[in-house]
């Protein structure tokens, strides 16, 4: 009996399209695919890290991608940490996912670092050929955080496979794509569109954590970028800049939050010539669905298996997904990650109306005004469609009479200067008292310069 077909990422990329024309660019430069898969990066032999795991913290995206095409199949594990964890969660994550050594590109990580394990770098600079009959027979397991690392951090243990299940559409097999994101690649959201691109048989262009929105576009746009993604926070920032008019990309994707009418609209305003689609997702749970209808929410029907990528349930108001995409556990001691029927509580709350579901909010993110629930999301949906209102975070700051108040932080649009505040209010009030019940309408609003987004790309958001 011939051995099983390889199905590490090194041998998938390998296979999906010819090297010379594909390549990954970041904001140092662009490297032709064809290098990366046959020179190695990592300053030692990589029999070395066989079986054992590793945490893979960089500074540059590039590195990522080279550290997981050198060490998919040769690792046991290995765990993707984002660019805002930080070192007082460290020790945790080292015991739960009991690392064996450090992959790094920095000497200031590694310093503050060199007491917990061995360290080994990823020196960007030197290559050296990589052994094609490598044996690279590991299942490995990828290992991925949830979006917040402000609290401990969850991991969420997933397969190459679980992974690349959703990498099966149209775009993702469009030859000779050039994809990019917002999105950190160590994400769940970035991943996907990591393995789009590799396993697709495309290019790849990456971000930098920091960099100004215009320069990455700037960056799209002189690499041709045809498909592109990030979270509807990403998006909005996105469109205030003068650069957004240099990409032409023929599909433009959001996850990671609600994409209300309004962001759709402007994207399709924007990109005439693209295909505007948003996507639902979780870490835990994988892709559930794509929507390209450009309509807020998404049909009753895809619930019941029409177009959906996974099951879904609704139970008391939250989504719930079954699928074979599905993350296999959390690591270390923090319970269950789906029931004992197989479903995942996504506790994203959903709305039936007129067939369609609409998002809500999250279960956890609730305002309680006199008992009476708010879910910030469904009000910044009625504020974000006024012309003046560039971005919106609506939020609770407390009360001692009904517990807390409902409060909305305001980006204007540019144009909306020449107009008094105090008018903008007023309109802002009538909408809201127009599509909204009385608790939900905002108590106070502020107009503020910007509004924070984590490192996830979504919405920072916080209880005054």
């Amino acid at each position: 009996m011939p051995p099983p077909e390889p199905h590490t990422l090194w041998h998938l990329t390998k296979r999906a399209g010819p090297e010379s024309d594909r390549f990954v660019a970041d904001s140092a430069g662009r490297s032709a695919l064809g290098g990366l898969l046959s020179l190695g990066t990592i300053a030692a032999p990589l029999a070395r890290f066989r079986g054992k795991s590793l945490l893979v913290w960089c500074k540059r995206q590039r590195a990522v991608v080279e550290a997981l095409l050198q060490l998919d199949g040769i690792a046991a594990r290995l765990v993707l940490c984002p660019t805002d964890f930080t070192l007082e969660h460290l020790a945790l994550v080292i015991a739960e996912a009991e690392i064996e050594a450090i992959v790094t590109d920095s000497t200031a990580l590694a310093e503050q670092a060199h007491d917990a394990r061995p360290v080994v770098f990823v020196e960007i600079e030197a290559r050296y050929p990589l052994d094609p009959a490598e044996d690279r027979n590991f299942a490995t397991e990828w290992v991925l955080f949830t979006s917040g690392t402000s609290d401990r951090p969850k991991l969420v243990a997933h397969t190459l496979l679980s992974l690349t299940g959703p990498v099966d559409d149209f775009h993702a097999k469009a030859r000779g794509a050039v994809w990019s994101t917002f999105y950190d690649i160590r994400r769940y959201g970035g991943v996907q569109i990591l393995l789009r691109a590799l396993v697709g048989g495309a290019s790849l262009v990456l971000s930098q954590a920091g960099e100004p929105v215009a320069a990455f576009l700037d960056r799209a746009a002189s690499c041709g970028v045809t498909h592109i993604s990030g979270t509807p926070s990403h998006w909005r920032r996105a469109l205030m800049s003068d650069a957004r008019d240099r990409i032409v990309p023929r599909y433009v994707r959001l996850s990671g939050e609600i994409a209300d009418q309004a962001i759709l609209d402007h994207l399709a305003a924007s990109f005439p010539k693209a295909s505007v689609a948003h996507a639902f997702a979780s870490t835990e749970a994988g892709l559930a669905f794509e929507v390209d209808d450009g309509r807020a929410g998404f049909p009753a029907s895809i619930v019941h298996g029409a177009g959906a990528k996974a099951e879904l349930r609704v139970v008391d108001g939250s989504l719930r997904i079954r699928s074979p995409r599905t993350a296999s556990r959390y690591l270390g001691t923090r319970g269950a990650l789906m029931d004992a029927e197989g479903f995942v509580d996504t506790a994203d709350m959903i709305d039936l109306r007129d067939g369609r579901y609409h998002f809500v909010g999250r279960r956890e993110g609730v305002i309680n005004v006199g008992g009476q629930k708010v879910h910030p999301e469904e009000v910044e949906a009625v504020i974000s469609r006024l012309p003046s209102v560039r971005m919106v975070r609506v939020r609770a700051q407390r009360n001692p009479i009904t517990g807390a108040l409902v409060v909305a932080d305001i980006v204007l649009e540019d144009a909306a200067a020449d107009k008094p505040l105090d008018a903008i209010k007023r309109d802002i009030i009538a909408a809201c008292r127009q599509a909204l019940p009385a608790h939900k309408v905002p108590a106070m609003l502020r107009a503020v310069p910007s509004l924070d987004i984590g490192a996830s790309g979504k919405l920072a958001r916080r209880y005054a």
